[in-house]
């Protein structure tokens, strides 16, 4: 296509005025934040009822739609030592049918009210829940209440069952992030439950039928559980369809938590995987649990250190040197037990590399307390954050049932957000020295030992070991 003079002059007058309105919009500063907002718990009831069901009611959101989620204090904490995976098993199995509906009724009627029934089994808790539409709220109570209280346990399904749960574990066990979780696990915990990840295929074999219906009877009941009501529902036919479907179920067992009691083990330990082209970490500690005075303060410094995209583990060893894509660090919570961990799948030449460079940004967190700056943008990042995630009704469940599992009270969560903003530097310091010491702390890699073990003898202790 070929232009006149005039149509190029226009061209390059327009160009012109494109690149100066860029240029000065590159120039203008963002405009200021707004001061973050506390989270607002929506108004919410509690109650019990006279068996020991603990209720909890929160209307919340303006959809034509309602969660309801049985928790039970019973998950993989309270499985005999020879059956790991039972309570996994019995999960299963308790949505293959009750004494009244078929497998095939209760996946019909969760469909019909816009949901689907789940059942899900944790290392404390266990729950069975559904998010169905608001008229159906009473209904979705009681086929809940029915899978909860009267599971059938059909033998016919055990073998099938069985069967994927074996592949599911064999899958598991062969991807070098559930290994290094494993060991890491079995290092801190022992013969503690936590401290077993995966069922094994022995054990899972060994469960039968009998077993299963134990560890049911000896861990469900009224006092036990925790009914969870979260969304848009008429209350008064919800209390009675709570009272008609839970008040008549027997109390049963009272609680048993298990309390580890955990310390630091300091050593390197490493699994082979010859011609692996990444090694996998996992290096951490045991930390002062979520009923500790420094819960928050933990929370901001991990975010801070690698617990965030922007935190200084991951600038370091993902944005500057390019040793991993995607590391991350957590507090990783259960009953009145926390660790902190750095994971990360880092190239095989720069194993030895990520570890220095992570031990060198928890040394330097502990020398100097981080810029007013960097701490606030964690702070706007942990706040905005958590109100997001707390913005459905399964997410409000969630928290709620973290809350209540630890005993933390029902201002904690709407007094995170002030106390997220009112960590201060010295704070993270302090924490990261108190808390977060490399010579304490558990390492453990997966990757190919012939390229790596010269990389990791800066590490090596008395009792490392090598798989």
């Amino acid at each position: 296509m070929k232009y006149t003079t005039s149509t190029k002059t226009l061209l390059a007058i327009g160009m012109t005025l494109m690149l100066a309105v860029f240029t000065n919009a590159q120039k203008q500063a963002p405009p200021q934040g707004t001061a973050p907002k506390p989270f607002t718990v929506p108004a919410h009831e509690n109650y019990s009822l006279p068996n020991g069901t603990k209720v909890t009611l929160v209307p919340y959101g303006n959809l034509p739609k309602v969660t309801v989620s049985a928790v039970v204090s019973a998950g993989n904490l309270n499985e005999p030592a020879e059956l790991t995976g039972l309570a996994d098993l019995m999960g299963t199995l308790m949505k293959e049918g009750t004494k009244t509906r078929s497998s095939k009724q209760i996946a019909e009627e969760s469909a019909n009210m816009g949901g689907s029934l789940d059942v899900n089994v944790g290392p404390d808790e266990s729950d069975v829940g559904t998010d169905v539409l608001s008229e159906f709220a009473p209904k979705a109570i009681a086929l809940v209440a029915d899978v909860t209280r009267n599971p059938l346990f059909p033998e016919s399904e055990l073998a099938r069952i069985k069967n994927d749960m074996i592949r599911q574990v064999t899958i598991q066990r062969s991807v070098p992030q559930s290994i290094a979780l494993e060991r890491f696990r079995k290092l801190l915990y022992g013969q503690h439950p936590y401290g077993t990840v995966f069922a094994t295929e022995d054990s899972i074999n060994k469960s039968t039928l009998a077993d299963i219906k134990k560890y049911y009877e000896t861990n469900f009941g009224a006092q036990r559980t925790h009914l969870y009501v979260a969304g848009r529902f008429n209350t008064a036919a919800v209390k009675k369809a709570i009272s008609a479907s839970f008040g008549t179920w027997a109390k049963g067992p009272a609680p048993a938590p298990d309390v580890p009691q955990v310390k630091p083990n300091h050593t390197l330990d490493l699994t082979d995987r010859p011609g692996a082209a990444q090694s996998t970490l996992y290096v951490g500690l045991p930390v002062p649990n979520a009923t500790s005075e420094d819960n928050v303060l933990l929370t901001v410094t991990n975010a801070l250190l690698g617990g965030s995209f922007g935190s200084r583990i991951t600038s370091n060893i993902r944005e500057q040197k390019g040793y991993t894509y995607s590391p991350s660090s957590q507090i990783s919570r259960r009953y009145h037990d926390s660790y902190w961990v750095e994971i990360a799948d880092v190239t095989t030449a720069h194993t030895g590399d990520s570890l220095k460079e992570i031990f060198g940004e928890i040394d330097r967190l502990q020398k100097e307390a981080p810029p007013e700056a960097e701490l606030k943008g964690i702070q706007n990042f942990l706040s905005g954050n958590f109100i997001l995630q707390n913005s459905s009704r399964q997410a409000l469940i969630g928290q709620l049932r973290f809350v209540n599992l630890q005993g933390l009270g029902d201002s904690w969560l709407s007094t995170y957000v002030q106390k997220v903003n009112a960590v201060t530097p010295k704070d993270v310091q302090r924490i990261a020295t108190e808390y977060i010491k490399p010579e304490q702390m558990t390492i453990v890699v997966v990757g190919d030992k012939a390229k790596i073990s010269d990389q990791l003898a800066p590490y090596m202790t008395g009792n490392s070991q090598t798989h």
